[in-house]
């Protein structure tokens, strides 16, 4: 039996994996005259093409309830696994690192978000996951992508 909404809401631990190694993205650059909106959509994107890269399926983005936003979901059916990414893209510094930036009460907000999203699908999955993809452009001409994985 797979885990639901309601399993998933009460306490069902995330499956923890180890965290990917920084991957650049041969080919690829930024464009300094791109505004904030267009900055997120084009980091998003390159983590879209990461997680298929990686054999996963897109299964939506920017799904939105008046709870707030998930940037990506997506799956491995194989191992029927869920997979919820937040995806932060960051051309400086200013606002620190993944730490700052997904904190306890964003993976609160995301765990809530996903189970919402999980309430409305048909489908069961054996494994849930809550991921977060960082780009970071401005420092080399290829953008920088870490992929951490299970960290809620």
């Amino acid at each position: 039996m797979g885990i639901t909404a309601r399993s998933f809401g009460v306490g069902v631990a995330l499956h923890a994996v180890d965290v990917a190694a920084p991957v650049h993205l041969v080919g690829m650059t930024t464009h300094e005259t791109m505004t904030r909106a267009q900055l997120g959509a084009w980091g998003e994107q390159l983590a879209v093409d990461h997680l298929t890269g990686l054999g996963l399926a897109i299964l939506g983005r920017n799904w939105r309830c008046r709870y707030g936003e998930l940037d990506v979901i997506a799956c491995d059916k194989a191992g029927r696994t869920v997979v919820f990414v937040e995806v932060k893209t960051r051309s400086g510094d200013g606002y620190g690192g993944l730490a700052q930036a997904v904190n306890g009460a964003k993976v609160r907000r995301l765990r809530r978000l996903a189970g919402l999203w999980l309430a409305g699908q048909d489908e069961r999955w054996a494994v849930i996951r809550i991921d977060v993809i960082a780009v970071r452009t401005g420092r080399r001409p290829v953008p920088e992508l870490t992929h951490l994985q299970g960290i809620g």
